[in-house]
């Protein structure tokens, strides 16, 4: 599956929801969920001073978080509401550094009955590439209400 095709845009939410789910950690880092379906999802980390390096670039903390979230985003992209995800595993490859805002692209490669495998790259907002990953998740139903 590709990366570049189209992800059907999200509309705005609350600082603390992401694709309609409570994430506080969203409103922390201020991440922003701009599309997700066909078995994509992206999502936007501004650029924030409290989550720089010494050299004033986006710390690979935060842009871990920024991916896991995506990544997991793009695993329960086919049911948005229904799903939250466990991350199991998460490995990243970091190209370039990000001076800017950062955003994720992700794309569920395979999703079975409770793994879903998946993967993503980060982009600044000259389409750079800054880094990679691949992750695999947990599917968990959520509980209405």
């Amino acid at each position: 599956m590709s990366l570049t095709v189209d992800i059907p845009a999200y509309p705005a939410e609350p600082e603390h929801m992401i694709f309609g789910l409570p994430m506080p950690m969203a409103r922390a880092f201020a991440l922003k969920g701009e599309a997700i379906g066909n078995d994509r999802a992206r999502v936007r980390m501004p650029h924030q001073e409290q989550f720089t390096n010494s050299r004033g670039d986006m710390h690979g903390g935060a842009i871990a978080t920024l991916l896991d979230v995506g990544l997991s985003a793009a695993a329960r992209a086919h049911d948005p509401g229904r799903y939250g995800v466990i991350t199991v595993d998460l490995t990243i490859h970091y190209i370039a550094p990000a001076a800017g805002d950062v955003i994720c692209t992700a794309v569920c490669e395979k999703r079975g009955r409770s793994l879903s495998f998946v993967r993503g790259e980060l982009f600044n907002d000259a389409g750079e590439l800054l880094g990679m990953a691949t992750g695999t998740f947990k599917l968990v139903e959520r509980n209405p209400g």
